[in-house]
């Protein structure tokens, strides 16, 4: 059985992007209620139940628990839910408004788990306004005969994870922990994906900053710290909560799927690892950026410098001969002229040509 779940852990699993759950032919139990299922000993019962009917048949018997998934529920449309299952009002308060932060809460009978969701945004080229990591929300009410998702946001469908699990009846035989575990898995796996594309984006800003060109801006530096930024708060916060789940003693978690919650904790830390190595990267990038920033400007600077001092030349021999006093210099001499005006330019030849020799031009 446990090599069956590792298998069945470890499949790829496809990403389904932006699927509208509302729709009738995905909620046939109404328009939060995305599926609710029966499954007695790991095998799914056939058609789709309401919620009472579903736990009383479970309870009756004795036997499997029920699968609930919402998405996006109102108050009202998560009330008879509430009731039936006996959930915490902090808890229901926390699922049907969203906007928490990732932890693991215990109550009476059952396990409230905030999970971040994380979506990596497409764009052709990253601006100083791109959005780059897009977030969302599942929560999970894990019981000993129930287990509900409440997910919020446009992305992050569990409908092809509950397909992969009823493919493998040996998992969910194990109970309604087979189904944390896989919903903290996948979430998880996300954020590896995720990781990666942004990488993608740190190695093109930084390829920018070093070329030759140096056309990496600031503002798309600080954007993509944002956007990093918007990940690890996603990221970092479930680190405690799977090494909860992964170390803790749990009526609601069966001690076969205990290891495999560990495992998540290590592809966390991995991730929050890479989350801590890209911001140190991008504070080098923005560094060497602004360093090549204040070196153009000393650059210009000593240009502006060298043609000011080579301009003072002429500048002052015109200042000296507009004072219109008669006796002048070789004022009076037929060559005067043309003398003064060959010493002024071979001056400022011999200062352009120190200049060049120093770098300054």
């Amino acid at each position: 059985m446990i090599s069956n779940l590792r298998k069945a852990v470890r499949l790829p699993q496809p990403r389904t992007r932006g699927v509208d759950l509302s729709h009738p032919a995905r909620s046939p139990l109404g328009t939060a209620v995305v599926n609710c299922a029966v499954y007695v000993d790991g095998v799914r019962q056939d058609g789709n139940q309401p919620a009472d009917v579903a736990i009383r048949r479970v309870r009756e018997s004795g036997r499997g628990f029920v699968w609930i998934g919402l998405h996006e529920p109102s108050e009202k449309e998560f009330a008879g839910i509430v009731d039936l299952f006996g959930l915490h009002p902090l808890a229901v308060e926390d699922a049907v408004y969203a906007h928490q932060r990732p932890k693991l809460e215990h109550y009476d009978d059952s396990l409230f788990t905030v999970l971040k969701t994380v979506r990596y945004v497409e764009h052709d080229r990253l601006t100083d306004s791109s959005e780059v990591v897009e977030t969302g929300e599942i929560m999970v009410f894990t019981g000993i005969d129930f287990v509900i998702t409440v997910r919020h946001g446009g992305h992050g469908s569990l409908g092809p994870l509950r397909e992969q699990l009823e493919r493998v009846p040996e998992q969910l035989a194990l109970g309604p922990s087979v189904v944390l575990h896989a919903v903290a898995d996948l979430v998880v796996d996300d954020y590896l994906d995720v990781a990666a594309a942004v990488q993608d984006d740190i190695d093109d800003v930084e390829s920018e900053v070093f070329s030759e060109r140096g056309s990496g801006g600031a503002g798309r530096i600080y954007q993509l710290k944002r956007e990093l930024l918007e990940l690890k708060r996603a990221v970092a916060p479930l680190d405690r909560p799977m090494r909860e789940l992964a170390t803790r003693s749990m009526r609601q978690v069966d001690p076969q799927i205990k290891t495999y919650f560990r495992d998540v904790a290590d592809h966390l830390a991995r991730v929050t690892e890479q989350i801590t190595a890209f911001d140190e990267l991008l504070n080098s990038i923005l560094q060497a950026h602004l360093a090549q920033v204040t070196v153009a400007q000393n650059e210009d600077m000593r240009k502006i410098s060298a043609w000011v001092a080579i301009l003072a030349v002429p500048t002052m021999v015109c200042g000296i001969y507009g004072m219109n006093f008669d006796h002048m210099p070789e004022k009076h001499w037929t060559f005067g002229y043309p003398l003064v005006m060959a010493l002024t330019v071979v001056i400022c030849w011999v200062i352009h040509r120190g200049f060049k020799r120093n770098g300054w031009l």
